[in-house]
């Protein structure tokens, strides 16, 4: 695989859709309406103060990302991303890769920390690629997560320094 992270192009929206969908649908990751139209993913995702990065294998969208400030005012100086692995390129790297641009772009940005508030902790993966990237569970929110199969779990809050 020859992956390339990069910057969100107008005519990556198709491919980001194609990524998410199947995401939203299974309602198991982000605390999402699971009938969200591709409209309102859309304007989620890739909203004005979002920076939105994709990883792709030879022209093919296999995951994206954004970055934007995890608050305002006085907040406003640790980052918070998203991230969203198509389904054939889970367990390939993607989502490392996209962590580790959008923790670049948040460090060149002036970012002092990465906070996650919401890691769904039964997405054991995530929750296994975060802890390698460095972030560590600040916080618990118990049944904060309705689970379509699981019932309610819990949510972690995760952060690291930059």
């Amino acid at each position: 695989m020859s992956l390339n992270v990069r910057a969100f192009a107008e005519g990556d929206r198709a491919g980001i859709w194609a990524i998410l969908e199947p995401v939203i649908r299974a309602g198991e990751t982000y605390a999402l309406p699971r009938d969200q139209s591709e409209a309102e993913a859309h304007a989620t995702w890739c909203a004005p103060e979002h920076e939105v990065l994709v990883a792709e294998d030879t022209g093919r969208l296999l995951g994206a990302a954004y970055l934007k400030a995890n608050q305002r005012g006085g907040g406003a100086h640790v980052a918070n991303a998203a991230f969203a692995t198509s389904e054939a390129a889970r367990g390939r790297g993607v989502g490392r890769a996209l962590c580790e641009a959008a923790m670049e772009r948040a460090r060149a940005r002036g970012f002092r920390a990465m906070q996650f508030n919401f890691v769904v902790a039964s997405n054991e993966g995530a929750v296994r690629l975060w802890r390698s990237l460095g972030f560590t569970e600040v916080g618990r929110l118990p049944d904060a997560f309705h689970h379509p199969r699981l019932g309610f779990v819990d949510a972690l809050v995760m952060h690291r320094v930059l």
